[in-house]
């Protein structure tokens, strides 16, 4: 994934611009980059590795020598940006989020029509920030640029794009990921997460719809091109990746969360278990947890805790097996509310498996009597097309997908993926009862895809859904 922050000013943007980027640590755990304008510097950027120290750690010590009244920054999982490039549209930084999955056809293009060429990275890949740059640099103008990228990208892409006159704002196409905008005395900024720029002074502006180009200033933000009509925005950001304090599209995470575990209660009092406690893995599983508990009327309690203080979520390796281990040795057992108890387990999601078994058997190991688990999304079938949510690398490593697999055998149509994705056929009900066998849970139920999108409160045809059922 990935997160931004852009901040224009009638003063030095520099100290806002940090803080609001450093907001958006959840969401990114590799790379880190600022660029800021003045008239007097020009352009200065600076980036950094932070897979093993935060945000603030890296960036500290240098922000006190930059100086600018415009600037991005980003945090991201994957390419290092922001970039400064220098083209017929004049220099600019640019910084995007997003995924881009014709990468060959867009870069063959890009070769047989000019004599560009492009910096490879280790194991040659091409950083996609300067993909996105060299589509917007082939037309005549910045506005023909960013809709020449959008139109050309399959996938999905926001981007920020600062120039000496204002940083221009390109929202995803179809707003997949969201891009807010905030106001006080002294300017504007835009921002992935809308609680990012609450402690800074600003006040809600506006949010930019699906496709919407816009510039910003120090004086205002005017659109340049009117967003369009269909949107399609994640909904794996209410249920996982959106920091709780934030919303997207007017809809509140945490409380999106609690109605998710609300339908699950509901849904549980269909065929009742006998439960002491609900718990939900930290972070992200808690706010569901406490919907759950608050409609079915059993405790909440936190038989585990997460230990932060020194491992916040940048100091997560990029090797699977080793994040395994780094999110087991994170939690730590509470046993007064764990021994002879018999819990109900929340987790925002089943991806793999692996941490959420291992987690389960800790309680087990812990002095548990029963473990149910209730994850607060459904089984998820399809990798994501378009946000690099997950770090699979095949969808067969999803846990739903090896079920089939040992089911079906090898190449299964699509019809029959639809019909384990529907919560109502036996294949789906077979799928899960093997998943709780292989993970060893007391009992195993998912939540309905209706029930979530309900939960959202938005209507269901503005929600990307595809991880789940495959429907673009």
């Amino acid at each position: 994934m990935g997160g931004f922050f852009a901040a224009a000013s009638q003063n030095d943007c520099v100290f806002d611009l940090f803080f609001g980027t450093d907001y958006h640590s959840h969401l990114g755990t590799r790379r880190a980059g600022l660029a800021v304008y003045s008239e007097e510097d020009g352009f200065t950027r600076s980036i950094h590795n932070i897979e093993n120290s935060p945000f603030r750690t890296k960036f500290s010590a240098e922000i006190n020598d930059m100086k600018g009244y415009l600037g991005i920054g980003c945090i991201s999982d994957y390419d290092p940006q922001p970039l400064i490039v220098r083209s017929h549209h004049g220099t600019y930084a640019i910084s995007c989020v997003g995924k881009i999955n014709n990468m060959e056809e867009l870069l063959n293009r890009l070769l047989k029509h000019s004599h560009m060429h492009f910096l490879a990275q280790s194991g040659s890949e091409i950083n996609t920030v300067e993909i996105v740059a060299a589509l917007i640099n082939s037309r005549d103008n910045l506005i023909e640029g960013l809709q020449y990228a959008q139109k050309m990208i399959d996938g999905s892409m926001t981007i920020l794009l600062l120039t000496h006159a204002g940083i221009y704002l390109s929202r995803d196409k179809y707003g997949r990921t969201p891009l807010v905008v905030g106001k006080k005395d002294d300017g504007y900024c835009a921002s992935f997460e809308a609680f990012a720029y609450l402690n800074l002074g600003y006040q809600d502006y506006k949010e930019l719809g699906p496709g919407e180009i816009a510039i910003m200033t120090q004086d205002g933000v005017k659109t340049l091109v009117a967003p369009g009509d269909k949107m399609r925005i994640c909904t794996f950001l209410w249920v996982y990746y959106g920091y709780p304090a934030s919303r997207y599209e007017g809809v509140s995470v945490e409380e999106m969360r609690y109605r998710c575990g609300e339908k699950l209660a509901l849904r549980d009092r269909e065929e009742p278990v006998e439960i002491d406690t609900v718990a939900g893995v930290p972070d992200s599983g808690t706010a569901h947890a406490i919907g759950y508990a608050n409609a079915s009327n059993v405790p909440f309690s936190r038989p585990f805790i997460k230990y932060t203080p020194t491992w916040p979520r940048s100091f997560m390796p990029t090797i699977q097996s080793k994040r395994d281990m780094i999110a087991k040795m994170k939690l730590i057992p509470v046993h007064e509310l764990i021994e002879h108890k018999r819990l109900l387990l929340i987790d925002d999601s089943i991806v793999r498996g692996t941490q959420l078994r291992e987690t389960v058997e800790f309680l087990y190991s812990s002095g548990a009597k029963e473990v149910h688990v209730r994850p607060a999304c459904p089984p998820i079938m399809f990798g994501c097309k378009y946000l690099n949510f997950s770090r699979s690398n095949s969808e067969m490593e999803l846990i739903a997908r090896r079920m089939i697999q040992q089911e079906e055998g090898e190449n299964v149509s699509l019809d029959i993926l639809y019909d384990y994705c529907n919560p109502d056929s036996s294949r789906y009900l077979k799928m899960v009862d093997m998943i709780k066998k292989q993970q060893h849970f007391t009992t195993l139920r998912y939540n309905r895809l209706d029930d979530l999108l309900e939960a959202t409160g938005l209507d269901a045809n503005k929600l990307c859904t595809y991880c789940w059922n495959g429907k673009e």
